[in-house]
């Protein structure tokens, strides 16, 4: 029966479900304070936005690197990339502003979507090749911009491709492919040309992140993982003091919970 199972889900390109309970998240470091956003990339700079609306970026030491105080001009921050720690990326989803920083969090440059006949983008994300990554619902294409906001190649319309149509929450550059998360949907995994590679079944997930091959997500209080291949979802319960999180971040070493009086930092172990 199990293998009939594992044969269906082959057929199906839905993920087993899978009970992890041999990886367990381990407390580390907290830090206090009062934060609206947090980001973190993968040399351990962490990017926090505080609620004066102060932003800033300190090393892992706790040396300030950098503070922009600027944020508010372009309209409510909606996400904050680090994907590229010498290149930061602010998205004003509301107004259609990209703002992009250098390492000292000094504007380099500033994309307003609305004067590129874009209205109706919710999510951007950084290409390989220091471009971005955008998706145009209006259209219902993957499109890559430049940094004077001119399109370098589009898809063509992805409801003629998949279907349906879809409606974005996550949008990421990994590994030479392109991933489309939308909750309702699940993970579309496309590569530089716009071609779908697969369609992964992750519904309901939130805080979804993509990290080398594995993505991660938060779902009834767990941390789910998914290896791109593998066809099984791993689920890990989450500490107590993370349940309450408004936001998961991760980076290579560390996963980071953010909660209304702290940033919790864990790190994801084997239980033996």
């Amino acid at each position: 029966m199990k293998y009939n199972i594992y044969l269906l889900c082959i057929f199906l390109n839905f993920p087993i479900l899978l009970n992890a309970q041999q990886q367990i998240l381990v407390a580390g470091k907290t830090y206090p304070g009062d934060f609206k956003q947090f980001a973190v990339d993968n040399l351990g700079n962490q990017y926090f936005l505080q609620k004066n609306d102060q932003f800033k970026k300190v090393n892992p030491q706790g040396d300030s690197m950098g503070v922009f105080n600027d944020v508010r001009r372009f309209g409510k921050l909606s996400s904050i990339n680090t994907q590229n720690p010498l290149r930061t990326i602010l998205f004003y989803k509301d107004f259609r502003n990209i703002v992009i920083l250098d390492r000292f969090l000094h504007i380099v440059n500033a994309i307003d979507l609305k004067k590129q006949n874009l209205f109706q983008v919710n999510v951007i994300a950084p290409s390989f090749d220091n471009n971005i990554w955008i998706f145009d619902e209006q259209e219902s294409k993957l499109k890559k911009i430049g940094e004077d906001g001119k399109k370098i190649i589009e898809t063509a319309d992805l409801r003629t491709i998949l279907g349906e149509a879809i409606t974005p929450e996550y949008l990421f550059d990994q590994n030479g492919f392109v991933y489309v998360f939308d909750s309702h949907k699940g993970m579309y995994i496309f590569d530089y040309y716009g071609a779908l590679k697969s369609k992964i079944a992750l519904l309901g997930w939130k805080d979804v992140v993509v990290s080398s091959n594995i993505i991660f997500g938060i779902k009834d209080s767990a941390l789910m993982s998914y290896a791109t291949g593998s066809l099984q979802i791993k689920t890990i319960p989450l500490p107590k003091e993370a349940t309450q999180s408004l936001k998961m971040v991760t980076n290579a070493a560390f996963f980071y919970f953010l909660t209304p009086n702290a940033i919790l930092q864990y790190t994801l172990t084997k239980h033996e």
